[in-house]
């Protein structure tokens, strides 16, 4: 059985929502990733440290990260 989830990949001042799917079954490991959608989470990741936000763009929503000043 598997169901949707939602990652979040953070690499410098960019975050990427990454939709990915787990795999649950009667095992200790689940729930678990398939190595495709690891795949996918690393060419995310990479995709954010080289700034390319096209391409990270390609598996999920891309954000710009800014600081808050508290007051």
């Amino acid at each position: 059985m598997t169901r949707v989830s939602r990652e979040f990949i953070h690499e410098g001042r960019y975050c990427a929502e990454i939709q990915v799917e787990l795999i649950e079954d009667d095992t200790a490991w689940s729930p678990y990733r398939s190595p495709a959608e690891v795949r996918k989470l690393d060419a995310a990741r990479e995709a954010l440290r080289r700034r390319d936000l096209a391409e990270a763009a390609k598996y999920g929503r891309v954000f710009e990260l800014r600081p808050v000043a508290a007051e």
